[in-house]
């Protein structure tokens, strides 16, 4: 039962409140069961208050300070808490049904069991968060930080999880399936939507199946005269049924490139490297030839130009193919399947397990 006197100084005016509180360091708000539907407390200190279900039913909460307070069993369906301060609060079991949490502080707060049904908590910050059993089902989680946060038996169906920041202590047993469905569980938030689509939407599995049988990586420079090129390159495989990738390796390299095209590498059915003006070996190339041995690789070279240095290292590997030289663009494309396409196509067969052939 909430404290009248309490109650009545926090509904007269946020900055009363405030002074209250200030003045009043020693005294914990006894908020407990208060009925606080609709009202508007953004910027209001109610740090280490008890709010213990308490009804906060679309309350207005911006920036509020809720710092270590005590939330167990309240109500917060589509509350406002955006940029809200919730470090250490305990939120057991509460109601946070489509409620705003977009860039809220939850570090090391307890939301076990909590409801979060189609919460927005995108850029919230969950460090540490204890989330075991909660409820997740169609919550946006972009850009959320969820390092060393518990998230063991979440419901995760129809979760928006892109960009997550940091690694989860535990998110094992998150079940990816509706209620009334056979129970799925995986052990990694940003794979269960994935997984939850790829068995229950054929189509899915369709471009799956398309990427790894028809993608070719295309790599080269995007540098005007030889972007034309790899553009022609493209044109040319798409009229043979396969499925191009550019990448542009004049960028400079870092670590999320070189990781991306690797990844890019590990889906296609081979690669054409145009490796014409490389006065290096690209980091990219180096990223695939010795880590993907089964990813075929074709290069590729302007006749006038030169092999670039140590590249006698790439072509030791069984997965190169060598080098294709042409005089002239149209050359190139003249000869693209005969010369390198084909030649492509074989190595991957070869390379391939038979049965990923079929």
């Amino acid at each position: 039962m909430a404290n009248e006197e309490h109650l009545r100084i926090l509904m007269r005016d946020g900055e009363v409140w405030n002074r209250w509180r200030a003045a009043n360091p020693d005294i914990i708000p006894d908020l407990d069961g208060a009925d606080l539907n609709g009202k508007t407390l953004s910027g209001a200190n109610l740090g280490k208050a008890n709010l213990n279900g308490a009804e906060l039913r679309a309350a207005k909460l911006i920036q509020t300070n809720l710092v270590g307070a005590k939330l167990a069993g309240a109500d917060l369906t589509r509350a406002s808490l955006t940029i809200a301060r919730l470090d250490g609060a305990d939120l057991v079991e509460a109601n946070l049904t489509r409620a705003k949490l977009i860039r809220a502080y939850l570090i090391e707060a307890k939301l076990g069991g909590a409801k979060l049904i189609g919460a927005d908590l995108d850029g919230a910050n969950l460090t540490r968060a204890k989330l075991n059993g909660a409820d997740l089902t169609r919550t946006h989680l972009v850009e959320t930080r969820i390092t060393d946060a518990v998230l063991t038996n979440c419901k995760v169906y129809g979760i928006s999880a892109w960009g997550l920041e940091g690694i989860p202590e535990d998110q094992s047993n998150l079940i990816i399936t509706r209620d009334d469905e056979p129970v799925i569980t995986v052990d990694n938030l940003e794979v269960a939507q994935f997984i939850y689509l790829l068995l229950h939407n054929p189509k899915i599995r369709d471009v799956i199946d398309t990427i790894a049988k028809k993608a070719v990586l295309i790599l080269g420079s995007f540098k005007e005269e030889r972007k034309t090129v790899l553009d022609a390159i493209r044109d040319e495989l798409r009229k043979h049924g396969y499925l191009p990738i550019l990448f542009d390796w004049d960028r400079p390299s870092s670590r999320n490139l070189v990781e991306t095209v690797s990844t890019l590498a590990h889906l296609s059915r081979f690669v054409i490297a145009d490796i014409t003006d490389a006065k290096s070996i690209p980091a990219e190339l180096m990223s695939i030839v010795p880590s993907l041995p089964s990813v075929a690789v074709q290069p590729l070279m302007l006749s006038s130009d030169y092999e670039y240095a140590l590249f006698d290292h790439i072509m030791s590997f069984k997965s190169v193919l060598p080098v294709y030289r042409y005089d002239t663009p149209e050359m190139l494309l003249a000869n693209l399947k005969e010369h390198v396409i084909d030649p492509a196509e074989a190595k991957a067969k070869e390379l391939i397990p038979p049965a990923a052939n079929r």
